[in-house]
């Protein structure tokens, strides 16, 4: 595994909405930092209500 700093993932300060995460991201993959933060929208719309039914069905170890 490479230690070249050029090889790291960074937040980006040039391509960002909000923390740069994303458009960082798109830069690592080679992609497009729209289609990143496209996926990250459907990731989280899906995840967060999953995790929340999860948090109602699932009981505790009480």
């Amino acid at each position: 595994m490479s230690t070249d700093p050029e090889d790291r993932m960074q937040r980006t300060s040039k391509d960002r909405y909000i923390a740069g995460v994303c458009g960082g991201l798109a830069r690592q993959l080679g992609l497009p930092p729209l289609a990143v933060r496209v996926a990250a929208v459907l990731i989280a719309s899906v995840a967060v209500p999953v995790y929340i039914v999860l948090w109602i069905a699932v009981p505790t170890d009480g």
